[in-house]
């Protein structure tokens, strides 16, 4: 049993693969116990409380003994990333030029105040009814931007309360309430992004919560955000935007904290993506003029950062030429499922995946949609099947298993860089046999062995992180990506680019150790892995609440 009076503090980081969770006594700093739960995202409270029973158990601690928790996620990365999340629509008022937005059906009004606040032209009440009956039908949340609401946020407040009268009971995010900064477009941007996530976000506290609370752990629960500052889990929610690079954040302190280089790129690789942070002078940058998240320059504080779609659980496809491509999708290894049937359905194209419906799926859902009945009554089935029983177009049969995938109705299983580093012998956390057969039926489409398969599959890996660290350092030292230096440079037919780092890589990740030595090694530098790197970010999480709380 844990000595009375002792204190002791809890780190968590929900990832796409992985719920990080560790107990360390906060008097000495020392870390008492540390566990890798199953990221359960069609009940998230299930392996959150996995997590948290086992450190308890292991460190013989009461619920009374934790003074704190702190919590970091990626979660809101991800979301960005594999394109989830709700279907928003922008409504932007002024006389400003026309922007498109990722993901945002967007509508132009008239409206909008100039720089001293004065009205530039009255709001149309009937353009904005026609507008918002327009879009009401196809969204499920509404962000307003309108010029200058910085100093008059009157004509946003008008959209709000007509949103919610012609569609009630749908969010409405104004720029005003998030941004207090000039700029129209991005201030739009950052109001997308919140209620783009909020659903993300919503179910990720409703599963923290109800994890917490069948532990009697109600302490007050921290938040960390990208910009390495701690709120509260209600304010969350309605700030959905700020939990951007929470995971990246937690990294970076954790990286600064145990590194001894003054300068170093801290790089974690988790199963959906690889965030890459930068300490200089042992602290991380972070980025107050807004972070550029995607394809969205928005007014999100957070720590410099670049994140790419690739990690341990990348999806690796085959085209019918035998072309090889990793990431950005996710789906479940094979190595780690356990409800698929043996990979005897891999192949090129739309065989490169088998589809299940996600456990405890409402019946209701279930029956308002033929293909997901269709999975339902026959079990996993992989795209190519599902399009010749429906003889439907395979631009339109993608976009739907998308749309299940965004609204975590489906779930894919197929070859990634975790089944590759299992059949190399380089992992061992879960079933290699169906990683080997896997590798045979993909080595046979290309004409190679198994094993030279899962090479090309983990060089491909070690190259899109390479390019992603030199893409991130790039635009850091010139302000200009990789493309816009050195466009194509690994095809260039007359001239052979090869780039080196001076400063070293600390890895943070359960992928980290697999994956980047050979990063490392192509680059011409080190890879470091401090203690505990593989749950680097919950110790982060707890690492920020103390600095904040000093």
């Amino acid at each position: 049993m844990a000595e009375q009076n002792k204190k002791y503090g809890i780190g968590i980081d929900t990832g796409g693969t992985f719920t990080d969770v560790v107990l360390v006594d906060l008097e000495y700093n020392k870390v008492v116990a540390a566990t890798k739960k199953a990221t359960t995202h069609y009940n998230l409270s299930i392996g959150i409380g996995a997590g948290l029973e086992k450190i308890l158990s292991a460190g013989a601690v009461r619920p009374a003994d934790i003074e704190k928790i702190a919590v970091s996620t990626t979660l809101a990365t991800n979301a960005v990333v594999e394109g989830k999340g709700a279907k928003v629509g922008l409504l932007v008022l002024g006389g400003v030029k026309s922007f498109v937005l990722p993901i945002a059906l967007t509508r132009y009004l008239h409206g909008g105040h100039n720089h001293l606040g004065e009205e530039e032209h009255p709001l149309e009440m009937e353009e904005l009814i026609d507008h918002i009956a327009d879009l009401k039908d196809y969204v499920q949340a509404y962000a307003v931007s309108a010029a200058m609401s910085i100093k008059n946020p009157t004509h946003e407040k008008v959209v709000e309360k007509a949103v919610s009268l012609i569609d009630p009971g749908k969010p409405v995010f104004c720029s005003y309430r998030i941004s207090d900064r000039p700029g129209v477009r991005e201030r739009a941007a950052t109001a997308v992004l919140n209620a783009r996530l909020m659903p993300v976000m919503i179910d990720f506290f409703a599963g923290m919560r109800l994890a917490l609370g069948k532990l009697d752990l109600t302490h007050k629960v921290e938040i960390i955000k990208g910009d390495a500052t701690p709120m509260k889990m209600d304010d969350a929610v309605k700030n959905a935007a700020a939990t951007f690079a929470s995971g990246p954040a937690a990294t970076a302190f954790y990286g600064a904290s145990c590194s001894n280089e003054k300068d170093a790129l801290i790089v974690d690789v988790g199963g959906t993506t690889t965030d890459i942070t930068m300490i200089r002078r042992g602290k991380p940058t972070i980025d107050q003029e807004g972070s550029m998240i995607g394809e969205w320059q928005t007014h999100v504080d957070a720590v410099e950062m670049f994140t790419c779609g690739i990690g341990g659980d990348s999806h690796v496809i085959l085209d019918g030429n035998g072309r090889l491509t990793v990431g950005p999708g996710r789906v479940a290894p094979l190595s780690l499922s356990t409800d698929t049937p043996a990979p005897d359905w891999l192949g090129p194209d739309l065989k490169s995946q088998c589809i299940s419906l996600l456990p405890g799926l409402d019946e209701k859902i279930i029956k308002s949609d033929p293909i997901l009945q269709f999975i339902d009554d026959n079990g996993p089935t992989t795209p190519a099947a599902i399009k010749e029983n429906f003889n439907i177009a395979e631009i339109t049969l993608l976009k739907k298993i998308d749309d299940f995938v965004r609204t975590q109705t489906v779930i894919g299983a197929g070859f990634t860089p975790t089944d590759a580093l299992h059949v190399s012998g380089k992992l061992k956390i879960g079933n290699p046999e169906p990683a080997r057969r896997g590798a045979a039926v993909m080595g046979e489409v290309m004409n190679i062995t198994p094993e030279e398969f899962c090479r090309q599959v983990i060089n491909a890996a070690e190259e899109k992180i390479v390019d992603a660290l030199l893409e991130y350092i790039l635009r850091v030292e010139t302000g200009k990506g990789l493309e816009g230096v050195f466009p194509d440079y690994r095809n260039n037919k007359v001239v052979g680019i090869s780039f080196s780092l001076k400063i070293p890589l600390i890895g943070i990740g359960a992928a980290a150790r697999c994956l980047l030595p050979g990063v490392a090694e192509k680059l011409r530098t080190k890879a470091v892995f401090p203690d505990y790197y593989e749950v680097g970010n919950a110790l982060g999480a707890l690492l920020v609440s103390g600095k904040e709380s000093a």
